[in-house]
């Protein structure tokens, strides 16, 4: 008996059984709704047009009509007279996407005449309606943004030119096309007449990296007769945007300074040749270049054609150590066609570190910081010196230094032993002086520089204190060194200073 109390418990506490559906009387339009979107931002009113598909049936399941059968929706006003009344009736408060099966009497369907051949007299008629779009004349365009940046500098406006991504669909979410899938950009002006007005509409404001939902009503899309296509008459159509790229023929390059050195004492001019550093991206911070990457500075003439316009223009005016951001609109980058990983008409952002730049006419500069007030004896040709250095690039790199090295540096000077600019840089010193010699490329280690050690076409900076100073030879006479002819005496006396020296008259 217990399995028998339980069940019996159990029905007690079961909930009610609701009252079945009374059966349809027949008096007016019965409508199931067989399916209703979640998000239903709409349903139809009176005044509407709507494009839905329908399977048409008796009562007893035959088929008199089926707009999939004929491969297209039916298009029509609601509510003006252009449906049966059971009709106009049942799809007012519809969704799109919403299904209802919908039960219409004679009375409100084709009568006591019925439709000869296909309706016959007193016929109930049921239809099975899936709406697919819906709209009003009095729409406008309807704009929802669902993702803005932060930072937003310009926004799109008439006469722009712009490139972005989008997936069109229609009001069912039904995909018609999609930049996406043919990888490319669309590219095109904004306002004057090259696209629909409604996406000419829609695309105003935006920032780049802007995301949108435009839904553009068919009056201002492709209207009664479609794009002949993949487009039907009176669609609705809803765009996905995401903007990714945006000028005016009229810009002009953009810099925005990042970092200036609070020392600048020289700024690039046309015809200098200057070393920098860059990383090249698109506007949506897509990367397509960068000297980092390579480990290797990009080395170029400024104001003379041998690199894109608009960062001929961007280059000058800069400090060595400056850090600055050049915008460049694709009518002064590489134009309609682009180039390798740059897509054509491309607005280019160029983060640049200006590393290094001279002139070729320059020649060595000298600055001395310390003169002993004792200074009598000058360094000239053919004298023997002992110096400390640290060596570096205009930047402030330190490539090479005695100090750290333990050890003067030795040479006589005007023997070829250092370059060109080194050689000029220690004319004229006394012992005790400090300078700071800086010494162009091209009085240097010129565009090859020294592998590993310094940079083609590289300035190069020595802080630079004299030492000691031995007085070169009178004309005519040459050092013995143990009896014997020494060409590199001074360097033989460094290192040993146990022989003997004699200073000989020769013919």
């Amino acid at each position: 008996l217990l399995p028998a109390l339980l069940v019996s418990w159990a029905a007690c506490q079961a909930p009610p059984v609701p009252a079945a559906e009374p059966p349809w009387d027949g008096a007016d339009v019965h409508v199931e709704r067989r399916f209703v979107p979640e998000r239903c931002p709409r349903a139809v009113r009176r005044g509407d047009f709507v494009r839905y598909h329908y399977l048409g049936s008796f009562p007893d399941g035959t088929r008199f009509d089926s707009s999939y059968d004929r491969g297209s929706t039916f298009n029509v006003f609601v509510g003006k007279g252009q449906l049966i009344a059971g009709m106009d009736k049942a799809l007012v408060g519809m969704c799109v996407n919403e299904r209802r099966f919908v039960k219409i009497p004679p009375k409100l369907a084709y009568g006591s005449e019925g439709v000869s051949g296909v309706i016959p007299p007193n016929a109930v008629l049921h239809f099975d309606v899936l709406l697919i779009d819906l709209w009003n004349s009095e729409d406008e365009v309807q704009v929802e943004t669902y993702f803005k940046p932060e930072k937003c500098t310009r926004r799109v406006q008439v006469s722009d030119f712009v490139r972005y991504h989008y997936n069109g669909t229609f009001l069912d979410g039904t995909l018609f096309d999609s930049s996406h899938n043919r990888m490319r950009t669309y590219d095109t002006y904004v306002g004057i007449g090259w696209l629909i007005p409604g996406m000419d509409q829609g695309l105003l404001g935006m920032c780049i990296g802007e995301k949108r939902i435009i839904t553009i009503p068919p009056f201002l899309a492709y209207g009664e007769e479609g794009d002949g296509k993949e487009i039907p008459g009176q669609a609705s159509l809803v765009f996905d945007v995401v903007l990714l790229d945006l000028h005016n023929p009229k810009d002009g390059i953009t810099i925005e300074n990042q970092l200036v050195p609070e020392s600048c004492e020289r700024r690039t001019q046309t015809g200098d040749f200057i070393r920098y550093h860059y990383n090249g991206t698109l506007l949506d911070g897509t990367l397509f270049d960068s000297s980092y990457s390579r480990n290797r500075t990009y080395d170029t003439y400024v104001g003379k054609g041998y690199v894109i316009a608009g960062m001929d223009e961007g280059l000058l005016g800069v400090c060595t150590g400056e850090r600055r951001r050049i915008i460049i609109p694709p009518h002064l980058g590489y134009g309609e066609e682009g180039r390798g990983k740059i897509p054509g008409s491309a607005v280019l952002v160029f983060d640049i570190h200006v590393a290094d730049f001279h002139n070729p006419s320059d020649s060595v500069s000298i600055t001395v910081n310390y003169k002993p007030s004792n200074c009598s004896l000058l360094s000239k040709k053919g004298d023997y010196l002992k110096y400390h250095y640290n060596a570096s690039l205009l930047d402030g790199t330190l490539l090479v230094s005695t100090h750290s090295l333990g050890k003067t540096y030795n040479i006589v000077l005007g023997s070829g032993q250092v370059v060109i600019g080194m050689d000029m840089g220690l004319q004229d010193m006394c012992v005790g002086e400090r300078r700071t010699v800086v010494i162009p490329p091209h009085l240097g280690y010129g565009e090859d520089g020294v592998e590993g050690e310094v940079p083609g076409s590289a300035v190069l900076v020595f802080d630079i204190e004299l030492l000691e100073l031995v007085s070169g030879l009178p004309e005519g006479y040459m050092f013995v060194w143990n009896g014997e002819v020494s060409p590199n005496l001074f360097e033989e006396i460094d290192q040993n200073h146990d022989g003997e020296v004699l200073l000989e008259e020769v013919s």
